[in-house]
């Protein structure tokens, strides 16, 4: 390791968002990567260097991984899981996101270590918004999840922590994030949209922010590096916010494909949705949610640098690419 750089260790690495950072943090070659993995064994030639570590909670020690770390992204997490299994979700959301979290941070600060980035997310501030009534970093939180819940949990306490120590603390809520290999719903859009199968979005006039995977990293990096970023909460996006019947438009020409949308009033959407017990899926896919991005235009200079059509575009190419092999 380059002894004239700074070292910072990612957790969550081997996740969507976590992958993209590395490989972010490899592109820009301006630190000494470290990544805490649970896979023993070292990757060849690898530019990071590989620490293992046995678990996301409150007993892990983080000693040997924090060694001469100046810089720590904390990406890992508990997500968010649509059909829950466990007996006490809370509990399970708690241990790794709220405990794990400021176990980590606790130690990171005793260390040394300067600056503490949590990937937080936007479900700290809710559910979503009225139209063009957008979340900002200074909202009242309003968790409605025991996801959302348990990232405000840990965001309080990282808080904290940072008052009464010299570690510097950066909160990022992104929105939703897409990007190549994105899974999930967005997946499930790109594969109907290739197939052609009408869709019954014609009329839905709400507004959705989203962030590319592109975006999302960048600002990260930028909130590694600015000296104003301390001690705030960002939420991020890619500065121009969807309706679902655009987002479907503007995908499906990313595609190669024209988008065969219906003129299907929103409401009986919703009633066929809650008949099924989908009225969650149904608020996601007719209500809004926005975020206003200019704390992070005026106190960082920070602009998304990836225009949505562009995203689109390169997550529709590696799933079509995916798709042939």
């Amino acid at each position: 390791m380059d002894s004239s750089r700074k070292t910072v260790l990612l957790t969550g690495a081997s996740g969507f968002v976590g992958g993209a950072i590395l490989h972010d943090l490899i592109s820009r070659d301006l630190f000494n990567i470290r990544v805490a993995t649970r896979q023993h064994g070292t990757v060849p030639n690898a530019p990071f260097e590989s620490v293992v570590f046995s678990g996301l909670d409150a007993g892990q020690c983080w000693a040997q991984a924090l060694e001469g770390v100046d810089l720590v992204v904390h990406s890992a997490a508990r997500v968010h899981i649509m059909n829950e299994q466990a007996v006490d979700s809370m509990a399970e959301y708690r241990k790794i996101n709220v405990d794990g979290t400021l176990n980590l941070a606790t130690q990171a600060a005793k260390r040394g270590v300067k600056r503490f980035v949590f990937i937080s997310s936007i479900k700290v501030n809710g559910e979503g918004t009225p139209l063009d009534a957008p979340y900002t970093a200074e909202s009242v939180e309003a968790p409605v999840d025991n996801y959302g819940v348990s990232k405000l949990e840990a965001e309080i306490g990282l808080l904290k922590l940072a008052a009464t120590t010299s570690m510097q603390v950066v909160i990022i809520r992104p929105v939703l994030v897409y990007g190549p290999g994105v899974k999930a719903n967005f997946l499930s859009m790109m594969r109907v949209l290739d197939k052609g199968v009408p869709l019954p979005f014609g009329r839905i006039n709400n507004k959705r922010s989203l962030v590319s995977l592109d975006n999302l990293v960048d600002f990260i990096f930028c909130c590694l590096n600015h000296p104003a970023a301390a001690n705030q909460v960002f939420l991020v996006s890619d500065g121009e916010d969807l309706s679902t019947s655009e987002l479907l438009r503007r995908l499906a020409r990313s595609l190669g494909k024209k988008a065969i949308l219906l003129p299907v009033p929103e409401r009986f959407i919703r009633l066929i949705a809650a008949l099924f017990g989908k009225r969650k899926f149904a608020d996601r896919l007719c209500g809004s949610l926005q975020v206003d991005i200019t704390k992070n235009r005026t106190l960082l200079g920070w602009v998304p640098p990836v225009k949505v059509d562009d995203a689109l575009i390169k997550t529709a190419k590696h799933f079509q690419g995916a798709s042939v092999r």
